[in-house]
């Protein structure tokens, strides 16, 4: 029966590597929170206004900020807590490398959609959006490095 704990101490590569993704992760979070609470201010802000090509409360107050009913910008908490908890709560597991590539597979299609319709529906970018965009790229290329490393360990 395989086992479904590592062993053996976990290299400090692999450590290093884990801890960044538990890293960008939060800030992810952090994005994602302003995100959400810019989508349910009342008033204009120009926090991240910039120019007619980025605007901010255009993109987070549009019909595509939530997905049945739920904000888009909520969903990306939820994405990203997952990630973290994957990169910490369950650091030392063999499968969480596979885990956590697969989750930010899946979230880097969606931030690959959001950014669709900011580019070709409405017209403006939201610099919080591209921000979660390169962050959830980053866990990707990480999550990537993770996986090959564990697997070469493990073969």
């Amino acid at each position: 029966m395989m086992e479904s704990r590592k062993t053996s101490h976990t290299a400090p590569q692999s450590t290093n590597l884990i801890t960044a993704i538990a890293l960008v992760a939060v800030a992810g979070v952090a994005v994602s929170s302003v995100s959400l609470y810019e989508h349910f201010a009342t008033s204009t802000t120009s926090f991240c206004n910039f120019s007619d090509a980025f605007n901010c409360d255009l993109v987070n107050r549009s019909q595509y900020s939530t997905v049945l009913g739920v904000p888009v910008a909520l969903i990306g908490i939820v994405g990203y807590l997952l990630l973290t908890t994957l990169a910490t709560a369950y650091r030392d597991l063999l499968q969480t490398p596979v885990l956590l590539l697969v989750a930010s597979v899946i979230g880097l299609g969606f931030a690959l959609y959001l950014a669709y319709v900011e580019k070709f529906l409405l017209g403006v970018w939201c610099f919080l959006c591209l921000t979660s965009l390169a962050l959830i790229c980053i866990e990707v290329l990480l999550s990537t490095i993770a996986t090959v490393r564990r697997s070469r360990a493990y073969t």
